[in-house]
């Protein structure tokens, strides 16, 4: 069943400088939803995770996710959150295993969980190499490992799928796709393959709403007008 919105935005603005990278963005998004954000780059989509993932203040409106206040409840936030994005947030002298221990360790996650993991995403025999070593698809496997280690209820996903050929899509597909249930907000440039992911659709231009809608209302020719 799903419950309360997960999600609601109520003129969200974000500046760098003079600036507007987000202006007015407002929308609500109920628990156990996917919510898919199209435009191009510069759009405002990375803002717009890294605001809900607490590393951006906003600067106008109102931010609530999953029932936190932001920024003033962003400490109750954090351990409910993962974030994918396109940097893989891990370092690349530490080997896969040892990066996954040291996230482990700061969300009390217990050290079964890593070799779980590194299991599930077929890392395990080149788990003890350091990342520096391993190709960009490897190392994209480690960060959706990173990613859901501590069981977030929330997933914020950059462009998830990039640099993974299609038998690690589907070795990730139980842990970032549809299957684990979480609500997600999936920031995508594919309009076939994100409209497929999809409940609820943004399109974003120059960071504002230029599309907001429920996924079947939604054609592939409309997100397309986004990039022109």
């Amino acid at each position: 069943m799903v419950s309360a919105a997960a999600l609601e935005l109520d003129g969200l603005t974000r500046r760098f400088g003079e600036r507007e990278a987000l202006s007015d963005v407002s929308l609500s998004l109920a628990a156990g939803r996917t919510l898919v954000v199209f435009g191009p780059n510069g759009a405002g989509k990375t803002t717009l995770l890294r605001v809900l993932a607490t590393l951006l203040r906003p600067h106008a409106g109102s931010v609530r996710v999953l029932g936190s206040e932001l920024p003033r409840e962003s400490w109750a936030l954090r351990g409910r959150v993962g974030l994918l994005a396109h940097e893989p947030m891990l370092y690349r002298e530490l080997s896969a295993r040892e990066n996954l221990r040291f996230h482990a360790r700061l969300h009390g996650v217990a050290q079964e969980r890593v070799e779980e993991l590194l299991e599930l995403l077929a890392v395990g025999a080149r788990a003890a190499e350091p990342l520096r070593t391993l190709s960009r698809g490897m190392v994209q496997r480690v960060a959706v490992a990173r990613t859901v280690l501590h069981e977030p209820d929330l997933l914020l996903l950059d462009e998830p799928t990039s640099n993974l050929d299609p038998a690690a899509v589907e070795l990730v597909a139980p842990l970032i796709g549809a299957a684990s249930r979480c609500t997600r907000v999936i920031c995508s440039h594919d309009p076939g393959g994100g409209l497929a992911e999809a409940d609820v659709v943004l399109g974003l231009r120059a960071g504002r709403p230029a599309l907001l809608r429920a996924a079947g209302e939604v054609d592939v020719g409309e997100i397309g007008e986004l990039y022109r």
